[in-house]
């Protein structure tokens, strides 16, 4: 019989012993799923790595574990030197440092070594697997696998997620789209893994992950099961509290100048229904903040203009790479209109990147496909509304 997505998972985890984790874009989803991982493994005395390379904000930094991140890798694989002695044995091997320089001196018992009896090669990955979480895709990894992609494509990769738009790129998937987030998937996996393995710290990373993916409940993705997962999660111990203050009443005087920039550029255009912004790279340097600093504000955006029934916020990260996301309601598809761009994600929720971009074009371009889509969209609710219907039955 053969085993489900999960059992696979499983059973990969009992057998392994060094484990990378690798979050996606750092937000309070993809942070607390791997912080309650990082911690379970260590529970498990197993060998745990977990890489986040962007910069974490004050708001997420806090999470349990996540001071114990790695922030740079180099993949700490070997660099292996190989000595053909089929012809010329070797007798003793002596190396020293000198002028920053590895001598590695081999004395043969009796001939000698030439240059051609030399090789070089990289040797394997310090890893049994790699766990990738809240990341439909290899680029929302980031650099890492831009980095280290043999890393990838040499160690087994379990792929756990919710999105839709995921790309099923592991070696097993985990993905669960009827889950509000990540950390609710991870729940059942940590439960059967051992069933003392939930304290407080873990269950706060888990809550954190479901309070973030759903808005603290107020988003339309809320439901029954994600609600009396959050409940056993406060039972537990999970900090409820400092995740609510955090998340939504403390704010760094950078985001808030970020936001206050943000919310100033607003546009709206009645006629599609799109209210966005966009925000250059010189707002993040002059305002000081990080690119994460601006997650969150979409949201506030969809309640500043409450006509609006698709928002989209545009942000240069960097040099002709433009961040995307979208925010919608009623009948409008986040989703759907991220792929326009390549992107993805939810119903209401959903995010692209431009690349080789400037933040001008990337508005021109945002502008002409949302409103290609809103055309669309309302041509298709004329086709198959009862008007549409009665006046094709009477001709």
């Amino acid at each position: 019989m053969e085993l489900s997505p999960k059992q696979q998972v499983l059973e990969l985890i009992n057998k392994s012993k060094r484990i990378l984790i690798v979050p996606g874009r750092p937000d309070g989803d993809s942070l607390g799923s791997a912080a309650a991982l990082h911690l379970v493994f260590n529970k498990l005395d197993k060998v745990a790595t977990t890489v986040m390379l962007e910069p974490v904000s004050e708001r997420l930094s806090w999470l349990p574990a996540v001071k114990d991140f790695v922030t740079s890798f180099g993949g700490s694989r070997d660099f292996v030197v190989s000595i053909d002695c089929t012809n010329t044995t070797a007798d003793k091997l002596v190396y020293n440092f000198q002028d920053n320089k590895l001598n590695i001196i081999v004395t043969p018992k009796s001939g000698s070594f030439k240059p051609e009896d030399v090789s070089f090669s990289e040797g394997s990955f310090p890893f049994d697997v790699v766990i990738t979480l809240d990341a439909a895709n290899y680029d929302q990894l980031g650099d890492i696998y831009e980095q280290q992609p043999g890393l990838f494509q040499t160690v087994p990769v379990i792929n756990i997620d919710h999105h839709a738009s995921n790309d099923y790129y592991g070696t097993i998937n985990l993905v669960d789209l009827t889950a509000t987030s990540t950390a609710e998937v991870l729940v059942g996996l940590i439960e059967s893994l051992g069933s003392s393995l939930v304290d407080a710290d873990v269950a706060t990373a888990l809550l954190a992950g479901i309070i973030n993916d759903t808005g603290s409940f107020q988003h339309s993705n809320t439901t029954p099961k994600s609600l009396t997962i959050a409940a056993q999660m406060v039972g537990l111990g999970a900090r409820q509290q400092d995740i609510i203050r955090h998340f939504f009443k403390t704010k760094q005087l950078s985001t808030l100048k970020l936001w206050g920039r943000i919310l100033s550029h607003i546009q709206y255009d009645a006629d599609s229904k799109l209210a966005w912004s966009a925000i250059p790279l010189s707002d993040f340097t002059e305002t000081e903040a990080i690119s994460s600093e601006a997650g969150g504000v979409i949201d506030e955006l969809m309640t500043s203009v409450p006509e609006a029934e698709i928002v989209v916020l545009l942000s240069e990260r960097e040099l002709g790479v433009i961040s995307g996301s979208v925010r919608t309601q009623k009948s409008a598809d986040s989703a759907a209109i991220a792929k326009m761009f390549g992107g993805g994600g939810h119903f209401g929720a959903a995010g692209f990147k431009l690349t080789d971009t400037s933040l001008e074009e990337a508005v021109a371009l945002m502008l002409t496909k949302v409103k290609e889509y809103r055309s669309k969209m309302m041509a298709s609710s004329q086709e198959y509304s009862p008007a549409a219907t009665s006046s094709e039955v009477a001709a």
